[in-house]
């Protein structure tokens, strides 16, 4: 059946449902082997799409190629999967396409040189789940990323999707709901780890005629990419929470705040929303209940303060996206001034499955404090990058050396920054630390979207600093006069620090502003825009002694502490150099090599442009 054949079908009651469930089962049962083709950005920048087009050009009785949404291992796409085998290809090119079809699809036969092998073992594993990447994983929010078609509602509901809304809407009351998601101990996967029932429960309490929901889909922060990932592979598990959420607080009406900068998540959540009417999952009396809930995606202009909660309102009903004082909280005066709750991608895509396994299924994932599982974007300096999902509780280590492979090119791990650009970087001596919610708080830093970059020996963790501290400054509101101008003179004595021109009353100076902008700011994004600058300042103090006293930088990185160096094997004596040197720096005998005084140099570069024999750089 096609899927434009599936979404005219409308399912009014349980019965339906299940029997929907188990004709798109049997229909996918017939093909004895699927080739999944991940079609997340990466994979599709790097030729997806042809790869598919290349295996659906074979007919093959008995097997079905289908996009996905992302597999995770974006360092090794583009990635195939064929199932049922749980075999992976990676770095497949549209060229390989004919050899797997005949090898694999025909012969059943792998083909080696598609495999992953570890890069420092040699080792070829075949199996997804025997890559080191994934054996570790425990997933939860991302569980049907990868492994079925984003714009196939079919696929979705054939995995139990709906189910969890089903018994929401027909068999447990708005209350009891409520009280799952309290049991199962949920916390805000967006940031603020604040409890998900708690919030919930809230709204339901708040007195009002019209309450609204909201899915805050604006990730802004560098490196982050799990909400996208989640939209773009799995799309109706948002959808669903965000409708259980709305049957639990009592509202008819929800949004989806997604950035515009992601135009295929953007795509298939509206494609999603439009089955799921179709479908009759959204709109008047779902599943033959009393509920009635409609879905309307708002894309965001790319202000990294609406993630905010009540800058994203703002935004919402037409306004300049600018936070403003709670309380009162947007739980009980919110969105149009109605109660709302604002709960983030990953949050409200974990949610069918508390309601539908239960909440002790939940709580046995994680720690006491943080249950379940938490997503991480894992960039860096690391072998492998891309997308996880671990249990909390699991430590930092585990995701940098098991999971990720280890630091690339046989350097040393020196640190992580965790949580975007407002999040704190820990060293070496905490890589033990337990990657939960209160753990991380305690060491400085905080789970916040989920980002984690890898940093080895070679990074400036003054200049990571300042460049967060730029990014956040950058992006204020202007709203608070300690974030406004609190970040913008952090971010002058950063750029002091890396230029070599800075005192250590400077530095005093800029510990002393970052705690008041920590303190005193209006919004999360101005109370916690100082953690990347009071983190390294509290395990990499010696590398800001070293910018200021020493005028030096130990990582050899910030251009203020190079110099402009002639290389006398590679020097022919021209002159040229000296010529056209505008601070009289360049000094030296014709026919001989020059040398350059470096207290006059300005570092213009104007002899590296001049020199036609590459014998001059800045090291």
């Amino acid at each position: 059946m096609e899927t434009a054949a599936r979404t005219r079908m409308t399912i009014g009651s349980r019965d339906q449902l299940k029997a929907y469930a188990a004709w798109v089962r049997t229909e996918m049962a017939a093909q004895k082997k699927r080739v999944l083709v991940c079609a997340g950005p990466g994979c599709l920048a790097n030729g997806a799409e042809k790869i598919l087009d290349a295996f659906r050009s074979h007919s093959i009785e008995a097997v079905g190629a289908t996009r996905t949404g992302c597999h995770g291992f974006c360092e090794v796409g583009p990635v195939v999967r064929i199932e049922p085998d749980n075999l992976v290809y990676v770095h497949v090119k549209p060229e390989d396409v004919a050899q797997i079809v005949e090898e694999t699809l025909r012969k059943g036969r792998v083909v080696e040189r598609l495999v992953y092998r570890d890069p420092n073992t040699g080792r070829a594993y075949p199996k997804e789940s025997d890559i080191p990447f994934y054996a570790s994983q425990t997933k939860v929010a991302l569980a049907n990323c990868g492994a079925i078609n984003p714009d196939d509602i079919g696929e979705y509901i054939a995995r139990d999707g709906y189910q969890a809304l089903a018994r929401a809407v027909l068999d447990l009351s708005p209350d009891e709901t409520i009280e799952e998601v309290l049991e199962s101990g949920l916390r805000g996967r967006g940031g603020g780890g604040f409890p998900t029932g708690r919030k919930w429960m809230f709204a339901r309490q708040a007195k009002g005629d019209q309450k609204y929901v909201v899915c805050n889909a604006d990730e802004g922060d560098p490196g982050a990419f799990m909400d996208r990932c989640i939209m773009e592979g799995d799309p109706h598990s948002v959808l669903e929470g965000l409708a259980i959420a709305a049957r639990a607080v009592g509202a008819d009406r929800g949004y989806i705040y997604v950035r515009a900068e992601y135009p295929l998540a953007v795509a298939r959540m509206k494609n999603a929303v439009k089955q799921a009417k179709e479908c009759g999952l959204l709109g008047a009396d779902i599943l033959g209940s009393d509920f009635s809930f409609d879905v309307i995606i708002k894309e965001g202009a790319g202000a990294f303060v609406c993630g905010e909660e009540t800058a994203l309102l703002a935004s919402i009903e037409g306004k300049r996206g600018m936070p403003r004082p709670r309380p009162p909280f947007p739980a009980n005066e919110g969105l149009f001034g109605k109660p709302t709750i604002i709960n983030n991608v990953e949050t409200l895509a974990t949610v069918p499955a508390i309601v539908r396994r239960g909440p002790a299924w939940f709580r046995a994932i994680g720690t006491e404090s943080s249950p379940g599982t938490k997503t991480f974007a894992v960039t860096g300096q690391v072998a492998n990058t891309g997308l996880i999902e671990i249990p909390m509780g699991a430590t930092l280590r585990d995701v940098v050396f098991k999971i990720g492979g280890g630091v690339i090119g046989g350097k040393k791990f020196k640190a992580a920054q965790i949580g975007g650009p407002s999040g704190g970087c820990l060293p070496e001596q905490l890589l033990d630390t337990p990657l939960d919610y209160d753990s991380l708080k305690k060491a400085g830093a905080m789970v916040g979207s989920g980002g984690l970059v890898v940093l080895d020996e070679g990074t400036c963790m003054v200049e990571v600093a300042r460049f967060f501290m730029h990014f956040t400054q950058r992006e204020s509101c202007g709203k608070c006069v300690p974030c406004r101008e609190g970040t913008k003179r952090m971010l002058q004595i950063m750029e002091k620090i890396v230029a070599g021109q800075a005192t250590l009353e400077d530095l005093d100076a800029l510990e002393q502003i970052a705690w008041v902008v920590k303190e005193s700011s209006l919004c999360a994004l101005g109370k916690t825009a100082p953690n990347p600058v009071l983190t390294t300042l509290q395990y990499f103090r010696d590398e800001y002694l070293a910018h200021i006293v020493d005028k030096k930088c130990p990582a050899g990185v910030c251009s203020a502490f190079k110099a402009y160096v002639i290389h006398s094997e590679l020097c022919k004596g021209c002159g040229k150099c000296r010529r056209v040197c505008p601070a009289g720096a360049i000094t030296g005998e014709p026919k001989h090599p020059p040398v350059i005084d470096t207290s006059k140099c300005v570092k213009c570069g104007a002899c590296v442009d001049a020199c036609a024999f590459g014998a001059i750089s800045l090291g």
